[in-house]
């Protein structure tokens, strides 16, 4: 059975790489659930490249999701309940300021593995006019496969915990609609969060991902992008062979 910290120490390393655009500096962070009560989030200061066991915090899920539910007055009041979700309370490290979406992802939307990340492509569009046009629609069936019908859009809050109410009622409002949690949530000006079950999925996603956008920006200059019909997007979306090839494609590191 694979060590949740050494997948996640895995994955994070992965989304890190110089080469992959994904994040530089301190960007992005990753979650993975350990158990029904905690989860391990990648520790405030520590960069996604060349990550190793330092870099990451168990925390508990109940105070996370508490304060969701009632969220303190004071920034300062919100940094003493994560100091004190941590499972170990003398753990010098700080979880990152994202836990608690991380918490709120995990626990809502079903997953085991979460990560957020901010490619450059992603914010080309994120921070445009077009934002809503590229979460909303699909335009070829690899990106409808990996990354879902549509993708959550999530308007621009100060990271941390605002952030982290907003993409609540999002993550709901797609769960309502579609009936299983979204791959992919776009945050404008800001950047994206893959969803899944696994560490190969998360990867899977971010990169199917980034190669839309890639596209979507070169339609741009062609003139208008085009986009499949919904009702095409749907039939893709379950096809039975659709279906079999993405657990494939969750259970292995193949790229075939």
């Amino acid at each position: 059975m694979t060590n949740p910290l050494e997948s996640l120490i895995k994955m994070t390393r992965a989304l890190g790489e110089p080469a992959m655009d994904y994040v530089i500096i301190g960007e992005g962070n990753t979650s993975m659930r350990l158990d029904d009560e905690s989860f391990l989030v990648k520790a405030s200061g520590h960069q996604m490249q060349g990550i190793g066991e330092s870099g990451f915090v168990a925390v508990r899920f109940a105070p996370m999701l508490a304060m969701l539910d009632d969220p303190p007055a004071t920034l300062s009041q919100q940094k003493a309940i994560t100091q004190a979700a941590k499972v170990d309370p003398a753990d010098a490290r700080s979880p990152s300021i994202e836990v608690s979406f991380h918490a709120m992802l995990l626990h809502e939307c079903g997953v085991t593995t979460v990560g957020h990340t901010h490619p450059t492509a992603i914010n080309q569009v994120m921070c445009s006019d077009y934002a809503a046009d590229f979460a909303l629609q699909r335009r070829f069936p690899d990106e409808v496969v990996l990354c879902g019908p549509q993708s959550a859009l999530v308007p621009y809050a100060d990271p941390g915990l605002p952030l982290a109410l907003v993409m609540r009622d999002r993550a709901r409002a797609y769960m309502v609609e579609y009936g299983e949690a979204p791959k992919l949530i776009l945050l404008e000006n800001h950047g994206m969060i893959a969803l899944g079950d696994t560490a190969a999925e998360i990867l899977k996603i971010t990169a199917m991902a980034v190669k839309a956008a890639r596209i979507f920006l070169g339609a741009l200059l062609t003139g208008k992008p085009t986009r499949l019909p919904d009702d095409e997007v749907q039939h893709l979306y379950q096809r039975p062979d659709e279906i079999y090839r993405r657990k494939l494609f969750v259970a292995s590191d193949s790229n075939s």
